[in-house]
């Protein structure tokens, strides 16, 4: 659940209740002598592309929860107060390596993002509440001209979590890696050969307005293509896009029972979801109803949020993100127990989330974080190693 998680600590909003939720989560006396308070991160350019390539480590210090950026060496520096109109924030760009080479910085005990942009700087403001991060979903944002990525990390002292993510939009390839103390490696991330241009051809030829999606500069050069949800935003995407398949999930659990089994080593705990009117319910094993799920629209669904809420709870939040992948991998109609964690059913339905479903066809393992809750039944490109040696950040070719 990492990306979703970072997300939500980078967000102004962020509670220190949530902050402090996921370090007693993921906090341990043996695995804090493990981990250092910078660890390296190898950056290898092997884009194939000339401009120079800008680096920013961004997000939360874990033992302070203040916003800030790190520099090369792993130095953290707070950002200064912001104001309205936002104001510009301090340059925290790292120079990236040149084409075919390599460079190293370390990273801090963030949990945060590794930004990375080609040909220009990024543009990052300061509001009173904090860091605004790129939204080119909003065609007035300064980057929406800019090829740059992401990805999205945790270095706490249990270890190193780190993720490829097109939670918000498919860019500019990049795989992550983690070196372990035994020496051996974990990456993931990559695509297939010709799995970027794969992509976009495949794309766009997806009928229904999902070719919408990719965003393009002046001179041709394509950029990205947005994530469903942000598709909804700008309109690309019509917002009755998911209505046809929620309809007849709807129906189907009005006469029947959907078993959900949130968590894998617990497979005695179960919720039973059955629909009336506009409501689905969920009752645990004594008939009690435990929570309840409006009948959700597709910007909920694809970003498993708003009627599919899922807070950091051990009933709602847990249904909840099982609802999302099944929602979005449209398995609720051929599978009444969820979570179905057999790819082949994944993507099935006419009317499904074509963005992940491309996504996923493209990555070399298969794995990928194209929603939110990607990582339920372990789909996401994510490295984990609670003594890393070293992590890697490798910039792919895009074709």
């Amino acid at each position: 659940m990492l990306s979703r998680l970072t997300h939500r600590l980078l967000a102004p909003t962020a509670t220190a209740t949530l902050l402090a939720a996921f370090l007693a989560a993921h906090s341990s006396s043996s695995a804090a002598a493990a981990v250092p308070d910078t660890i390296p991160l190898k950056l290898t350019n092997s884009s194939g592309r000339s401009e120079p390539v800008y680096v920013y480590d961004i997000g939360t210090l874990l033992s302070t929860g203040q916003q800030g950026w790190a520099d090369a060496n792993g130095t953290f520096h707070a950002w200064p107060a912001g104001g309205i109109p936002p104001t510009p924030a301090p340059d925290a760009s790292i120079p990236g390596p040149p084409a075919g080479q390599s460079t190293t910085i370390r990273i801090p005990k963030f949990s945060g993002r590794i930004y990375f942009s080609y040909g220009q700087k990024l543009v990052f403001k300061l509001t009173t509440g904090g860091l605004v991060q790129p939204a080119v979903q909003n065609p007035s944002d300064p980057n929406r001209n800019i090829l740059f990525n992401w990805s999205e990390y945790t270095l706490n002292d249990s270890g190193l979590w780190l993720n490829s993510t097109q939670v918000d939009m498919f860019s500019a390839p990049y795989a992550v890696g983690v070196k372990r103390a035994d020496g051996s490696t974990a990456s993931t991330g990559h695509l297939k050969p010709g799995g970027y241009n794969g992509f976009f051809n495949a794309l766009r030829g997806q009928p229904g307005g999902w070719a919408n999606l990719i965003q393009t500069r002046s001179d041709g050069t394509v950029l990205r293509a947005l994530s469903p949800g942000h598709g909804l935003e700008t309109g690309a995407l019509p917002a009755s896009v998911m209505d046809d398949y929620v309809n007849r999930v709807w129906q189907k659990y009005a006469t029947t029972a959907l078993t959900v089994t949130p968590f894998a080593d617990q497979p005695n705990t179960k919720y039973y979801g059955r629909v009336s009117g506009n409501v689905m319910n969920f009752t645990n094993a004594a008939g009690a109803v435990v929570t309840s799920f409006q009948k959700p629209d597709a910007d909920s669904i694809f970003g498993c949020h708003k009627l599919l809420d899922a807070p950091n709870d051990l009933v709602r939040g847990p249904i909840s993100r099982t609802l999302c992948a099944g929602f979005n991998r449209s398995t609720l109609l051929v599978n009444p127990n969820q979570p179905d964690t057999s790819t082949a059913s994944f993507y099935q339905d006419r009317v499904t989330n074509h963005y992940a479903r491309k996504i996923h066809a493209q990555m070399a393992d298969g794995k990928a974080y194209a929603f939110a809750f990607d990582d339920v039944g372990n789909q996401e490109s994510l490295v984990h190693d609670g003594a890393p040696q070293q992590a890697y950040l490798t910039l792919d070719p895009l074709s």
